[in-house]
């Protein structure tokens, strides 16, 4: 069955493409397994709750009939605007039109949050873009730019909003610089999602095309439940594709947790448990409640156009294993930098579990990707990440954290990481183990290798306590601390990229706590100290179990193994790298230039590579130590890593880095 969905159209329609619907949410009411629903062109102020799932190979599909030409927001326009001196107004509305969720009462709150000015929910938009809320008129007056702010000339339009409890109004205050706010397109977030099902277990639902922009969201921790603008709410066999999703307050598309009533932001709400402890509560809870590989999962979000929301372009905890992440563009993610806390990337992902990442473009991002717990059999491949780090601002301090491309935290693995391209000046932050780098060009520098595991108390022992789980499975296998090391460096090519003086500055003074070495000094020198395989193993030798003498054997680093890599710029290969190729004298050029709306990697480096190096397979990498897990393929089957950046296949005898020829520099990343 097809429903037709028309914005233009007069009530009273019967979903027939003579007599369409005029509202998506009047289609959602009654579309079912199989049925399609078509929406045409046009604003669609309303927050649909798709009421019914679909079936495998029978989804429910909401197509745009013409590609992000129907668009739904989670905004209201607000007119109304009256002067109030220069270039600040005021406009009120009714608290009536917020129903039971006010986004001007509602503070971003959770786990994880770090509350350093009170900020709401909702949002002030001038043409479609958020202005920046203060707290206070007078502070909308001055109109004062942020130091923090990755645009700083924007970061002058600001917003206040209080309530007028005599009339039960939200009365709100803007700096519009000089534009007439009636004549500009001024809207304010209404809603709290745009595409979301109220309950759950609606799955098998296919979004395709649309433009989703504009919602109220919250802080979305891994102890609390998790929205987006656009999420399957605790399903199973989502696609979500060819969209446009920007402008959500906290998390554009949510893959994350159902409701826990009893362990709902415990941490921030108790405080009598470490938010760590009721992560493992939140894990354990949920496997005797469904969680499973048949019942969640396995969403796919590809080809869409992700960016400029507040916390997260992608978010999840638990309900997004066995997912595909692929073909995305996310980008200027949490640029305001008006949210602050331990939650925040272009995807932030929690128990990726046999999840791949796969052909995405992530850059100009407080972070890119962060996968945080149990990234076990989880894949990150032929992407592309630069730009995942504060603006270069010469002669003036940073105040962001320099973050980095990738960051794996506290992880057991195993997690591959190939054939992809990291251009930030902090490619992988690695306080985990169990990680395989593969035909990578890696032009960052590894950092808090041997740190960032413990909780930070400061006089008492603190390790963080992971899970691992059975192989491409959810059911938790066991749990245990970061031991370090585990990790295969292979067929790789590092590069050294001068370090402005800001960003050195601003990492020097995170240089010696237990979260971060501020390492910037490309290579696998950090790993200098661990064990080679063969150093690790004679602790084991005559060993006979119990009444043998007390070691440490147990609860020393890991091994760490690397072989045909190459180093450029004075990038250095950790001591005990064998077979490193270093080249310090030939001067080496690595970036990207945009042009006719296409991308290309602009190195020299390939004119170096003279040497080939081993064709990897899985059998050739040690399995991860603590799940004893092969670095492979979701259905358990071995990977050759015959398959470069652009999907061609390499050769017997393959080069380091991502490209199977030194001819495919020619060729458009994307």
């Amino acid at each position: 069955m097809k429903y037709y969905v028309n914005a233009a159209a007069a009530a009273g329609g019967d979903g027939s493409e003579k007599k369409p619907f005029n509202k998506i949410q009047m289609a959602a009411d009654i579309a079912a397994a199989g049925d399609e629903v078509i929406v045409a062109p046009g604003i669609y102020r309303e927050n649909v709750n798709p009421k019914h799932a679909g079936k495998e190979g029978a989804p429910v599909v909401y197509r745009s009939a013409k590609p992000l030409a129907a668009h739904i927001t989670g905004a209201e326009p607000l007119t109304g605007w009256k002067k109030v001196e220069g270039t600040v107004y005021t406009a009120r509305v009714p608290n009536s039109i917020f129903g039971k969720y006010n986004p001007y009462k509602t503070l971003v709150s959770g786990d994880w949050f770090i509350a350093y000015f009170i900020a709401h929910t909702g949002d002030v938009y001038l043409n479609g873009k958020s202005l920046y809320e203060v707290q206070s008129l007078d502070e909308v007056k001055k109109a004062e730019a942020s130091d923090a702010a990755w645009d700083t000339q924007a970061s002058r339009y600001k917003w206040f909003a209080e309530q007028d409890k005599k009339t039960d109004e939200t009365v709100f205050y803007a700096n519009f610089l000089g534009k007439d706010p009636d004549k500009e397109n001024v809207e304010i977030s209404v809603r709290r999602n745009c595409f979301y099902p109220q309950k759950e277990g609606v799955g098998y639902i296919t979004l395709s095309g649309f433009t989703v922009s504009q919602a109220a969201t919250q802080w979305a921790p891994p102890t609390a439940y998790q929205e987006g603008m656009i999420g399957p709410h605790w399903s199973k066999g989502w696609i979500i594709e060819d969209c446009e999703v920007y402008e959500s307050k906290c998390s554009g598309i949510s893959l994350g947790k159902y409701k826990q009533p009893n362990n709902d932001n415990k941490w921030l709400k108790t405080k009598y448990k470490d938010g760590t402890q009721t992560e493992r509560d939140c894990i354990c809870q949920a496997q005797v409640e469904g969680w499973s590989k048949e019942n969640i999962g396995s969403h796919i979000v590809r080809r869409c156009n992700i960016h400029d929301c507040g916390q997260t372009g992608i978010v999840g905890h638990l309900g997004g294993v066995f997912s595909l992440i692929e073909d995305n563009h996310i980008h200027h993610i949490n640029n305001k930098q008006n949210l602050a806390g331990a939650e925040i990337g272009g995807i932030k992902m929690h128990a990726a579990i046999d999840c791949i990442y796969r052909r995405n473009h992530i850059h100009h991002c407080t972070r890119g990707i962060w996968l945080d717990w149990q990234a076990q059999g989880t894949r990150v491949t032929q992407n592309f990440f630069h730009d995942n780090c504060p603006p270069r601002r010469p002669g003036k301090n940073i105040v962001a954290e320099v973050a980095e491309d990738l960051f794996i935290e506290v992880s057991h693995g195993p997690t591959l990481v190939d054939n992809n391209i990291f251009l930030s000046p902090r490619a992988l932050k690695l306080a985990t183990q169990g990680v395989a780098c593969v035909h990578n060009i890696i032009a960052g520098s590894f950092t808090a290798v041997g740190r960032g595991c413990n909780n930070g108390a400061p006089h008492r022992s603190s390790p963080r306590y992971t899970p691992y789980h059975m192989h491409h499975r959810t059911e938790v296998a066991g749990f245990m601390t970061i031991l370090h090391g585990d990790c295969k460096f292979y067929n790789n090519i590092f590069i050294q990229q001068e370090i402005c003086a800001e960003f050195a500055a601003r990492m020097q003074e995170n240089a010696f706590n237990d979260w971060d070495d501020s390492n910037f000094v490309a290579g696998t020198v950090p790993y200098n100290n661990y064990p080679t395989f063969e150093e690790w193993d004679t602790q084991f030798k005559g060993y006979c179990g119990m009444g043998s003498a007390t070691t440490d054997r147990y609860y020393s680093e890991l091994p760490v193994w690397a072989g045909g890599n190459l180093y450029f710029n004075g990038a250095k290969p950790m001591r005990k790298e064998k077979d490193a190729y270093v080249d310090s004298a030939s001067p080496v050029t690595i970036g990207y230039e945009e042009k006719g709306g296409k991308i290309w990697l602009k190195t020299n480096v390939f004119d170096l590579v003279k040497t080939s190096c081993k064709l990897m397979r899985t059998e050739d990498i040690a399995p991860a130590f603590e799940p004893e897990q092969a670095y492979e393929n979701p259905d358990g089957s071995p990977i050759i890593f015959d398959t470069d950046f652009f999907g061609k296949k390499r050769g017997k005898k393959p080069m380091a880095g991502p490209f199977a020829s030194a001819d495919e520099i020619k060729e458009s990343l994307f």
